[in-house]
């Protein structure tokens, strides 16, 4: 086995190599890209931190150098790039706690069709019986990471719904919407968060293209 690195810095015609046998569906997904990260309803700003963190999600490496560049560019300092990551790292986390309910149901045999119950983000509150240090450890840590910083609690709320999205899980994108709504946050703000989201879950997948063509050149 080759001692040829998997993730290198590719030079831009290695990049677009792969793109040429596929040309219109590649430069719709670049325009869809372009328009997801453009200024709008968010500021571009906004929009890079939101993706930062979804790359972080994804585990991207292309997409994590690229969008903490163009954070960088958009004068976010190092403190706020570093606030969106540990936002996505909470999001995560958030997401595994959360499914203890379901996790519960299981250990009491509840046999219901809805595995997704609204009722579930309630239940969660049940595991403090099992282990009340744990259980406040973990609220602790969310408030810390969630709380008002360099980042405003508006934007850490999108930044968090774009991260949810990402991670697709069911509590975590009813909780951190609903705390964006009522941390201000428009439908509209709420619907290009999914955008950006949408275009980092996909930009992961073509920005790993680079992969795909080492592979398959070396068979």
């Amino acid at each position: 086995m080759s001692n040829e690195s998997l993730y290198v810095r590719h030079n831009p015609s290695f990049s677009a190599k792969l793109a040429g046998y596929a040309p219109e569906g590649f430069k719709a997904f670049g325009e869809f890209n372009k328009q997801a990260l453009a200024n709008g309803a968010l500021p571009v700003k906004t929009k890079e931190l939101i993706a930062v963190a979804v790359a972080h999600i994804t585990g991207c490496p292309y997409c994590i150098e690229a969008h903490v560049s163009k954070s960088k560019a958009e004068q976010a300092a190092f403190e706020e790039i570093f606030e969106s990551i540990a936002v996505a790292a909470a999001v995560k986390a958030y997401s595994a706690f959360y499914n203890a309910a379901n996790a519960l149901r299981a250990f009491e045999d509840n046999r219901e069709s809805d595995l997704y119950p609204l009722s579930n983000l309630e239940s969660v509150e049940r595991l403090e019986s099992f282990n009340e240090e744990l259980y406040t450890a973990f609220h602790e840590y969310l408030r810390l990471t969630l709380g008002e910083g360099r980042i405003a609690k508006k934007e850490k709320r999108l930044i968090a719904v774009g991260s949810a999205l990402a991670e697709g899980n069911p509590y975590a994108i009813e909780t951190f919407t609903r705390e964006a709504k009522e941390a201000g946050a428009t439908i509209e703000e709420i619907a290009e968060t999914t955008l950006v989201a949408t275009a980092l879950k996909a930009g992961s997948a073509i920005a790993h293209r680079v992969n795909a063509l080492q592979a398959f050149e070396r068979v």
